[in-house]
């Protein structure tokens, strides 16, 4: 089977969230007669594989993020990972480390899949949605592991013990961080040098020459522990270096990349929350309960609409984009231009609220953050 071009792809997914992108790639590539898509030559790299592995041969190593692409997807949103685990079950195969697991840009290698567990994909025709539901449960790791964090994976700078201090200053200075791992290899850790220790011995008088001289204990954890475990142990020390499962020590996490990482979690939430409540200032303001209550979900008979608290995002939409309600808002602004934007907002709302591991891609976090703009400036004009 031939694969789609990637000229086409992108002609046709411009202006798409990622969700909808997905969704139009998944409509556009042949599906086999057990529900799996079909992805051209990647397919036949996987057959390719399996058959190198059952004859003893080694595979290279593929990164993660080029792995997805092989899929034709960005993120490991829940759907493409279900989807991907059933074309590796197919061909007898699963990544280690898990593909879902690891760090993004982590690498991955091939093994051949456990004759237990393919018994169980000989049931896929007659157990349909559990077969995904098991598979699903038998890979995916729901812990947000430290492991996964960019900071985790790359270790910037390392100083042997026998550096002088105005080598470790001059490097801490030029990269502009804090602390340093005093290293002999990438597995043996001498200690960690920082302001604060180097700072605290001059102080007190302690001669400072070498590293060594200045360097307290460093503290660590596994990769595979839970960020939210590790949080006391980085605000406490301020830091903390993280180790894999091949006791190589792969990067260091500052509180500084704790704050960026809960920014980057924590931000889409946030802007999705103002929106629905400039939403709901709209909306209070100009409909009764009986209006609401006509556009909730018909097959939610046991929900009670008393205001628009009670509507899903789904529902909001349904309630502006009839021109008579519409019209009741009395704004002078395109209809069909803002439920189009209203509508991104929902589809990208979905994806977050479903807790994507990666985030959000940047051009979806743009428009939550231009959609919350925009309904600050109605606030501020008085339309809302």
């Amino acid at each position: 089977m031939q694969e789609q071009g990637d000229d086409k792809d992108k002609e046709t997914l411009e202006g798409k969230s990622y969700s909808e992108q997905y969704a139009e790639i998944a409509r556009t590539l042949p599906i086999l007669s057990d529900g799996i898509l079909w992805y051209g030559k990647y397919n036949e790299r996987l057959s390719d594989i399996a058959e190198q592995l059952k004859a003893g041969k080694e595979v290279e190593s593929v990164r993660v993020r080029d792995f997805l692409r092989w899929f034709k997807a960005e993120r490991r949103g829940n759907w493409v990972v279900i989807n991907i685990r059933k074309v590796l079950e197919r061909f007898g195969l699963v990544t280690k480390p898990d593909f879902d697991s690891t760090y993004i840009d982590g690498p991955i290698t091939f093994e051949l899949l456990r004759t237990e567990l393919s018994e169980i994909a000989d049931t896929q025709t007659s157990e349909g949605m559990a077969y995904d539901n098991m598979l699903a449960e038998k890979h995916s790791d729901p812990t947000y592991r430290i492991g996964k964090l960019k900071e985790a994976n790359m270790l910037h700078n390392q100083i042997s013990p026998h550096a002088t201090i105005k080598e470790a200053i001059t490097i801490m200075m030029v990269n502009g961080c804090s602390h340093l791992p005093v290293m002999t290899s990438d597995r043996d850790v001498k200690g960690v040098i920082s302001w604060y220790s180097i700072g605290q011995r001059l102080a007190n008088g302690i001669k400072c020459e070498f590293v060594r001289d200045c360097m307290d204990r460093h503290v660590e954890v596994q990769s595979d522990t839970s960020l939210f475990e590790s949080i006391d142990t980085i605000v406490a020390n301020h830091y903390v270096l993280v180790r894999d499962d091949r006791k190589v020590v792969t990067g260091m996490v500052t509180t500084a990349d704790l704050s960026m990482q809960f920014r980057q979690l924590a931000e889409p939430f946030l802007l999705i929350g103002e929106i629905e409540n400039h939403l709901r200032m709209l909306i209070d303001n100009k409909f009764g309960q009986q209006d609401l209550a006509a556009v909730k979900d018909p097959d939610d008979t046991d929900r009670t609409i008393d205001s628009s608290n009670d509507l899903t995002f789904g529902e909001y939409v349904r309630l502006l984009e009839n021109e008579e309600r519409w019209n009741i808002l009395e704004l002078r602004i395109d209809r069909k231009l803002f439920i189009q934007e209203l509508d991104k907002i929902r589809q990208i709302r979905n994806e977050v609220m479903h807790f994507d591991p990666d985030g959000i891609v940047e051009s979806d976090l743009e428009t939550l953050r231009k959609f919350a703009h925009f309904m600050r400036k109605l606030v501020g004009i008085g339309v809302i």
